[in-house]
């Protein structure tokens, strides 16, 4: 090639599929409901209503992506055709059993996500034959219990998923043989005890999620188990107090989560047995003080904001600990009033006296008894001390203080509960009323469970006397208003569940006795309309769920009351428009669920009002049909992800001003694609985001991407402009070598790939490096990416806007994660200007980085092959998505 005044270039990435007739006779088959993509070996066939699992699919696929089907039943070796399967996507199939051997053959799965499912029970054997399983997704089931060795086969699991369920007991050996796994996800649960060897055989695990659960008191023997734990979250669990006792024993620990639940006291020697903990959250607890912790000496980092601290005498010993130790600090006196607001970091011990007088030491204990849980009404003990003794039919355990009477057929609330009970069971019995002080001698009750007993009627009064209470669970009842007084003396009252009742109307005058309430749950109720005074009180709300109600109208100024509102859910409902005028006033919304209402459309500036807070928005099966370009003005950087899947969408507007998504889904539509959808084609085309968004028609783009359909829209108007715009041609002679002040920048161009047919194809994509030291792009400069690790390609550059490697005789350069950086890789300077003729240089690249392919020839040069005996292109890339290609055809 030396000598030659064009420059050529070949980029060839390694085949991806085995060569010999196999491959190639099984490539041939795809099922009609399916998107096939055999240079990768993926199969795709989502959203079809899918029954089963489809036939014909090519026997060497490796990634099958069944979600968003109707499988309901996956029976005995239903994959054993596709052995060479690493990956399976069954989300969101409402798959309600997993037949014993469902999975077996699979020897070489990697991932099994069944999430978003409907399983209330998974059988002994359901996952056998998966022994090199590394992750398994089972989260936003119906779980209730696990029983021991289900999860027997999977030696080799890293990562197990199983949050958002309905499990409430961990049994002993729940998950044995799992040697392997190093993060065990548990959140989202109703676990209220875990047996003393539930974490039995679990000896790598690094990290555990127990946070948003029903334990009343930390599990240290089920913990201690787990003594390879460096990450314990046990946030959102209404622990009142730890104490040495407790047992946490983790000697490797590094980070421990206890934030927002009920502690009220902590004692020094907590953590004792943990010396290695470095960072301790107890954010939004009900701490007034805390006293130096003993044992963790490498504790750096202490989360105590939203604590209501009280920087008096009582709180020096813990200032002059925090210096002494060097553990960073966070959190803020509640009082006395001259400190009220400051930082403890920012405090010193001297600032800290109890010599204000009468009136600072009345309010003192004003703000303190505000923060202790009432005395026990009515709780008795014996002579020796002991509890009183537990109500026939019930079982009552004191070291966990739980009490329970689940299924006993009780038709009244028994008396004589242990007075330090903190959580009672009593669901589905049948109580049609709970009469007045129902629950007497229950002072530090925390979790009341009242689910499935045919409630139709809370006496005014009824939880009298429960001044600890903090979750109170009448779901799954009858009722259908309750009255002012229904929820008098339990004024802490933070997380009220009452789903599928038979509510008409959110019960707002009983609500404004309960001003701590944060979490709100109405789903699957008769509520037809929101009106202003329904939430009034309701200042703490932060979690409102009225998913699957009637409601049809949201008036202005509806929701407006719970300002600290972050999620509002009104999926499912009968809204035909977006209620905009009800987002008034939540500048901390966060979430907004508007997904299965019958919105059609939506106007200009729909969600303007939380357009600087909101960060997900759901409006995917509504029926959306239009979606004014301006819908979605105000919408600022914050947004994260935007689900729009499953509507009637022809067209939507490109949407750029949305720069931070992570996440957008426009799978499920019948886009038109047409030049009228080219804003959405160039928007899309520079995300680096799978978006799911296929042409519907007209019928010569049916199936195809529309972000990859460069072909459909290159004959718009506007489209050669734009090309131009972004290539422009680089100037006669311009010449440039590097040098300070000449920076590597990121931009879009465009590039060309064969497909398997070996056209040559256009696409923009988002990664290019280039310095010219003038305004314009250095002319026909290409990128391609190497998904392939351990690929080596060969780039024959020349010139003269570039700069050249220097000593190219030498041996092959290595580009590597470090080398390259943020911008890309730092191009060694050249002490000579280089020349123009071709040079080669080598790469070995690891997965995920891109290869800058520089001066091939213009486009007009590329030709597709003849029977004259032209240099084939497709020959060297038919059946690979490999090429990067231009002038001269070699390897």
């Amino acid at each position: 090639m030396e000598g030659t005044q064009s420059v050529s270039l070949v980029l060839l990435l390694p085949l991806l599929l085995p060569p010999g007739p196999a491959w190639h006779a099984a490539a041939q088959r795809c099922p009609q409901t399916c998107v096939c993509d055999n240079s990768r070996r993926h199969v795709a066939c989502r959203h079809q209503n899918l029954t089963e699992v489809p036939t014909a699919i090519p026997e060497l696929t490796q990634r099958l992506d069944l979600q968003g089907n109707v499988l309901k039943v996956i029976p005995p070796a239903a994959f054993q055709e596709l052995p060479y399967l690493t990956h399976l996507d069954l989300r969101h199939c409402q798959v309600e059993l997993v037949a014993e051997g469902a999975f077996r053959g699979l020897g070489r799965l990697l991932l099994l996500n069944l999430a978003s499912n409907r399983l209330s029970s998974l059988p002994q054997e359901a996952l056998d034959g998966l022994g090199s399983l590394q992750r398994l997704e089972l989260q936003g089931n119906m779980l209730e219990e696990l029983r021991p060795g289900t999860f027997g086969a999977l030696g080799a699991l890293a990562t197990l998923n199983l949050a958002h369920n309905a499990l409430v007991y961990l049994p002993a050996m729940a998950f044995q043989g799992l040697a392997r796994a190093r993060w065990l996800q548990l959140s989202h649960n109703a676990l209220s005890v875990l047996a003393p060897e539930a974490l039995a055989g679990l000896p790598a695990l690094r990290r555990l999620s127990l946070h948003h659960n029903e334990l009343q008191a930390l599990p240290g023997a089920a913990l201690a188990q787990a003594r390879a734990l460096a990450r314990l979250e046990l946030g959102h669990n209404p622990f009142t107090y730890v104490g040495e006792e407790d047992g946490l024993a983790l000697p490797g620990l590094r980070e421990l989560t206890l934030d927002h639940g009920a502690l009220q006291a902590l004692e020094p020697r907590a953590f004792a047995r943990c010396p290695r903990l470095h960072t301790l959250d107890l954010r939004g607890n009900q701490l007034d003080t805390l006293p130096p912790l003993q044992g963790p000496g490498q504790l750096r980092r202490l989360r105590l904001q939203g604590n209501p601290l009280w920087c008096g005498c009582q709180a020096r010993p813990l200032l002059e600990w925090l210096a002494r130790a060097r553990v960073r600090a966070d959190g803020a006196c509640r009082g006395p009033r001259r400190l009220r607001g400051e930082a403890l970091d920012a405090l010193r011990p001297s600032d800290l006296r109890c010599t204000g007088g009468r009136a600072e030491e009345e309010e003192e204990e004003l703000l303190l008894a505000a923060a202790r849980p009432r005395a026990p009404e009515g709780a008795s003990k014996g002579d020796d001390g002991a509890a009183e003794p537990c109500p026939r039919a019930c079982v009552c355990v004191s070291e966990s203080r739980h009490s329970g009477c689940e299924g006993r057929g009780l038709q009244a609330v028994p008396r004589g509960f242990p007075g330090d009970t903190q959580l009672l069971d009593l669901r589905r019995n049948r109580f049609p009323v709970l009469p007045r002080a129902a629950f007497p001698g229950l002072g530090r009750l925390v979790s009341l469970h009242l689910q499935h007993c045919g409630i139709t009627e809370l006496e005014a009064g009824a939880l009298a006397g429960l001044g600890s209470l903090i979750y109170l669970y009448l779901s799954d009842n009858r009722l259908s208003g309750l009255s002012a007084a229904a929820f008098q003396g339990a004024p802490r009252l933070g997380y009220l569940y009452l789903e599928r009742n038979r509510f008409g109307r959110v019960p707002g005058a009983a609500l404004r006795a309960v001003p701590g309430l944060v979490s709100l749950h109405l789903q699957s109720n008769a509520v037809d309309r929101l009106e202003p005074g329904d939430l009034a009180g309701t200042q703490a709300l932060r979690w409102l769920y009225l998913s699957g109600n009637r409601i049809a109208q949201v008036a202005p100024g509806a929701v407006g009351p719970a300002g600290e509102l972050e999620k509002l859910h009104l999926d499912r409902n009968q809204l035909r428009e977006v209620p905009t005028g009800a987002l008034e006033g939540l500048p901390a919304l966060l979430e907004l669920q508007l997904s299965g209402n019958p919105l059609e459309a939506l106007p200009d500036g729909a969600f303007r009002s939380v357009g600087q807070s909101l960060r997900h928005l759901f409006l995917n099966s509504s029926g959306l049909e239009q979606i004014s370009p301006r819908a979605f003005s105000g919408l600022g950087p914050r947004l994260q992800s935007l689900y729009l899947q499953k509507n009637q969408l022809r067209a939507v507007p490109a949407l750029p001003h949305l720069s931070q998504l992570e996440l957008i889904d426009l799978s499920g539509n019948p886009f038109h694609c047409d030049c009228q959808l080219l804003p959405l084609h160039r928007w899309l085309t520079g995300l680096n985001l799978r978006v799911g968004a296929t042409c519907a028609s007209p019928p010569s783009a049916h199936g195809q991407r529309v972000k990859a359909a460069t072909t459909v829209f290159e004959t718009c108007p506007g489209w050669a402009a734009r090309k131009a715009k972004r290539t422009p041609a680089a100037r006669p002679g311009a010449r440039s070598s590097p040098g300070k002040g000449r920076r590597w920048r990121a931009d879009k161009l465009p590039h060309l790939w064969l497909g398997p047919d070996g056209f040559v194809r256009k696409q923009l994509h988002n990664f290019i490096l280039w310095d010219t030291g003038l305004s314009d792009k250095p002319q026909n400069t290409w990128t391609q990416r190497v998904p392939k690790s351990n690929a080596t390609v060969t780039v024959f550059a020349g010139s003269s806007l570039i700069p050249q490697f220097p000593d190219l005789q030498g041996p092959a350069h290595t580009w590597d994660r470090e080398r390259a950086g943020a911008q890309g890789p730092s191009w060694p300077p050249t002490a000579r200007r280089p020349r123009a003729a071709p040079r080669s240089v080598s790469f070995h690249h690891p997965p995920d980085i891109y290869a800058h392919i520089l001066e091939p020839p213009v486009v007009a040069k590329l030709r597709r092959t003849s029977e004259k005996g032209e240099q084939d292109p497709g020959a060297l890339a038919r059946g690979n998505r490999c090429c990067v290609v231009g002038g001269q055809w070699g390897l």
